[in-house]
């Protein structure tokens, strides 16, 4: 076999030669004739051999603007024949004045006879500012963009009622009532026919939903108009007997644990969480800040931490009725020293593990005379559960007398949220009740529906009230005790919400009673 020759050097020269030959070069020396295309008109112009484009055009009197656009670019080296395309490029800012319609809202009343309407609030429209970047190139617009928005007045929805008046017999009740229904808040005083709008902005949350001790004032948190990422919510109060009430901003945001009235003031007690834009949507600040209704800044109470196990999640608290603060997060319980502005741990609960983006914060009350803590408990389990995964809890009670824990009722389910009803007197003794929510299936509590049940302070006496056992259970929440004794009632009335109406439940006969029929309500609260 023969092995082919290497190519000599003069061969390879020569291969390089005519290459070169076959390809375009700058021309060196001399002078070349190049076309500039710009403002609408065409230059022919004679350049020096070897200029780049930016030279052209500098020699032909072609001055580019900062956001011009050249073909081919400023720096290329430039041939006999060519030709530069220049492009004006120009950004314009234009400010426009924009309507923002008004939205239109329904509302079910069953003050008002069926099919009847009335309007609440006219609608106005609001005004927004916007401030446009528009660009041209060569006086034709390619792009428009908003870069600016201000919002110059909100827009105030249309509010209209409509009858939807049912058959439910009005009840004579003490205090005020309120309740949350369409993201508006509605009032009830002395009987259940008296209903009354107090807020109708169709915004409410419901994370924050409570009546002062005297049942004078709301506060409760409104959703921001900013995105979630940046403010979740608002805190705002009410006077619920003003014939016109007027909520009043307390400063305050990005409440979604806690916010309560500290009793004896006119201040309001709240925690914070720090907005993200990943699951669960917040990073809980597990801080405590106060504020007067009256005005005036917040003032810390108490500063950010880790809050323990979970902290993330977030914590929660419980005033007593002359003051004293619980804590509850999903690793214990404890009191908080609002002089010093520390924690004083009590009692230890297991965490649970719920593989998910969410945890378990445990329902705590406390008892009307002010010596018991009643919290739900994270029990153990049978393998093959470990301890922080056990589906079991109890409802216990933490004398804060002599600091003993005991179980009162076994497997209510994570969700007990246990309620103490008012102090009565019984003979020489003051008694009260204790309502909380029983799970229809406790080992899948999480996701069971719940069954409203009461006992006595030490845990006797329990019984399961309502719905029948026939029926469906009642979604996870909070009962709430009348604030007074009615005439005529066994024992003291329970609220609730059941399938979006309110009803009301004697303690002592456990009869109940449909007060709305709407399916609207989510929130409720009765002082």
């Amino acid at each position: 076999m023969t092995r082919p020759r290497p190519l000599s050097l003069l061969t390879v020269f020569l291969a390089a030669v005519l290459l070169t030959a076959g390809c375009r070069s700058p021309q060196l020396g001399g002078e070349i004739g190049i076309t500039i295309l710009a403002d609408s008109q065409t230059f022919d112009v004679q350049v020096q051999a070897g200029s780049t484009v930016i030279q052209a055009l500098q020699q032909a009197g072609v001055a580019p603007g900062d956001l011009d656009r050249v073909d081919p670019p400023y720096y290329t080296v430039l041939g006999d024949g060519d030709q530069i395309k220049l492009t004006r490029v120009r950004e314009e800012f234009q400010t426009e004045i924009q309507v923002l319609p008004y939205e239109r809202q329904t509302i079910r009343n069953e003050t008002l006879p069926e099919g009847e309407t009335r309007l609440v609030q006219a609608g106005v429209n609001g005004q927004q500012e916007i401030t446009l970047r528009r660009t041209t190139e060569d006086g034709v617009e390619v792009s428009r963009s908003v870069v600016k928005t201000v919002i110059l007045q909100e827009a105030a929805p249309e509010i209209v009622m409509v009858g939807a008046q049912t058959s439910f017999t009005p009840l004579n009740i003490p205090g005020n009532l309120v309740y949350l229904a369409g993201g508006n808040a509605w009032a009830m005083d002395s009987s259940t026919a008296n209903r009354r709008l107090i807020v109708n902005t169709g915004d409410l949350d419901g994370r924050v939903f409570i009546l002062s001790p005297n049942g004078e004032y709301l506060i409760f948190t409104r959703k921001s108009k900013k995105p979630a990422s940046e403010e979740i919510n608002t805190l705002w109060a009410v006077r619920v007997s003003n014939t016109t009430p007027k909520p009043v901003y307390l400063e305050a945001k990005n409440v979604v644990h806690f916010a309560a009235w500290i009793p004896g003031t006119n201040s309001v007690a709240y925690s914070t969480v720090e907005p993200r834009a990943t699951s669960p949507g917040w990073q809980a600040n597990n801080d405590l800040w106060r504020v007067s209704i009256t005005g005036g800044a917040p003032r810390k109470m108490l500063d950010a931490s880790s809050g323990g196990v979970y902290g993330w999640w977030g914590m929660s608290f419980a005033y007593s009725a002359d003051g004293r603060l619980a804590y509850v997060r999903p690793d214990g319980i404890g009191l908080v020293d609002q002089d010093g502005g520390y924690l004083k741990p009590m009692m230890e609960i297991t965490p649970l593990n719920t593989h998910s983006d969410w945890a378990w914060i445990p329902g705590l009350a406390w008892g009307a005379d002010g010596k018991t803590l009643y919290v739900t408990t994270h029990a153990s389990a049978p393998a093959p559960f470990t301890d922080e995964e056990s589906p079991y809890f109890d409802l216990s009670a933490v004398s804060l007398e002599n600091k003993v824990t005991v179980p009162l009722a076994l497997q209510t389910g994570m969700f007990a949220y246990p309620s103490a009803s008012p102090v009565r007197q019984s003979g020489t003794e003051k008694v009260y009740q204790v309502a909380y929510l029983q799970a229809i299936f406790p080992d899948q509590s999480e996701s069971s529906r719940y069954r409203l049940a009461v006992m006595d302070r030490d845990g006797s006496n329990h019984r399961v009230l309502f719905p029948p056992q026939d029926t469906g259970g009642i979604e996870p929440q909070t009962p709430a005790w009348a604030p007074e004794p009615i005439p005529g009632q066994t024992g003291d009335f329970i609220a609730v919400v059941y399938q979006g109406n309110l009803w009301m439940i004697d303690s002592g006969s456990g009869q109940a009673f449909q007060v709305t029929g709407d399916g609207l309500i989510t929130r409720i609260d009765w002082k």
